[in-house]
């Protein structure tokens, strides 16, 4: 199983380390981080990756600033690159920022899109894999 998580604002980053982890752990898929560059600043993004023990991203769609609109277009327009190439089983986005938007759609459009998606809420537990209703 390839499971493709994505992070691109600092709230992904709390929100996908916890889920990595436990994946690894449990040993039954190969995990590529795809960072799709929302946040590039060092403060809001490559912090992160020592601080919380995440691995480097295998791929980085570097889509920079802009309004809402642009990012989220560049970033569905890379994602569904990645889709096509790396054709996941499953893809994890998190939270509710442009990046997040923007991998939902871009990975159903892709001609690889007999995979699904899954979002973790700021409710998600990682140590049962269940996400609790409110």
């Amino acid at each position: 199983m390839k499971i493709l998580h994505v992070v691109g604002a600092r709230p992904n980053f709390m929100k996908i380390a916890p889920v990595m982890k436990a994946v690894a752990r449990a040993g039954f898929a190969e995990q590529k981080l795809v960072h799709t560059g929302q946040h590039y600043d060092v403060s809001m993004s490559d912090v992160f990756f020592s601080d919380l023990g995440m691995p480097l991203p295998d791929i980085h769609l570097g889509v920079g600033s802009g309004s809402h609109a642009e990012q989220t277009a560049k970033v569905m327009v890379g994602f569904e690159k990645v889709c096509e190439v790396e054709r996941p089983d499953l893809v994890v986005v998190a939270g509710d920022v442009n990046s997040t938007l923007a991998c939902s759609p871009a990975r159903s459009t892709a001609r690889s899109s007999a995979f699904p998606a899954r979002m973790s809420k700021p409710d998600f537990a990682p140590s049962t894999w269940t996400c609790r209703k409110r």
